[in-house]
């Protein structure tokens, strides 16, 4: 990176030319990197101090005073910033990215190949936890990142068979059992499938949600609200993806 800065700091370019190269040039350097391995945070400062001292430094590499925090250098343009990205958050965010790419990717060599390696769970959206005291695997590294990544990923539902109804998060913005959990409480079968929820012997199929004992009134006024938020959904010969 300091070399790539070489060829410019000997030149006038103004503040606005600089935050140019950072956000084009200098931030797509180490991008390969930062998508396959979690850098340490030392490596992040040391990247994010030569941007700094190139953005204040008039183009050079001396240390020159930093009129505005970092943090606010960063920050979205709506809030004030210059919409900067911070390292250790693009590294976070594209290591979470592969978790996305496994669910959402069909039948790629890479995907199958990790498949085979770890084993797979949650209905084959994601591979079993990468277990071992040791070895800095690259996909250790990015499954330090699913659970934050899972907690933002949601499903679009065909055949329903690999979605579940109460804890994946497929209709709104959060999973049944959360908007309901008295009536997750209730759930006969806490892990059933949509499909298995989905009774389509009925003359136009239906929601039957087998629960473990009869509602109390207090409780029609919820099953109400669910019903209604999920009167648009239905199974279809689709496969079940994410989004």
């Amino acid at each position: 990176m300091r070399r790539r800065l070489a060829q410019w700091k000997r030149q006038y370019i103004s503040k606005g030319g600089r935050i140019t190269l950072i956000k084009s040039t200098l931030a797509s350097i180490p991008i390969y990197l930062l998508s396959l391995i979690r850098i340490p945070k030392a490596v992040a400062k040391r990247i994010e101090r030569i941007q700094r001292d190139f953005l204040w430094g008039g183009g050079c590499l001396e240390g020159k005073v930093h009129l505005i925090n970092w943090k606010v250098v960063c920050s979205p343009k709506e809030e004030g910033g210059l919409d900067i990205r911070k390292i250790d958050l693009l590294n976070k965010a594209l290591l979470g990215k592969w978790v996305w790419r496994y669910a959402y990717e069909k039948d790629n060599l890479w995907k199958t190949v990790i498949g085979v390696k770890y084993g797979q769970e949650g209905c084959g959206w994601k591979t079993k936890e990468v277990c071992g005291p040791f070895g800095v695997g690259l996909w250790k590294d990015i499954m330090k990142e699913v659970d934050w990544c899972w907690e933002n990923i949601d499903f679009k539902v065909g055949k329903g068979n690999r979605v579940l109804f109460w804890t994946d998060k497929w209709c709104g913005n959060e999973a049944l059992a959360q908007s309901y959990p008295q009536l997750f409480t209730l759930a006969g079968h806490k892990n059933a499938k949509i499909c298995e929820v989905w009774d389509s012997s009925m003359s136009q199929g239906g929601w039957n949600l087998r629960l473990a004992r009869d509602l109390n009134d207090w409780e029609m006024e919820q099953i109400g609200d669910m019903l209604n938020l999920l009167k648009d959904f239905r199974t279809s010969l689709e496969e079940d993806s994410v989004r």
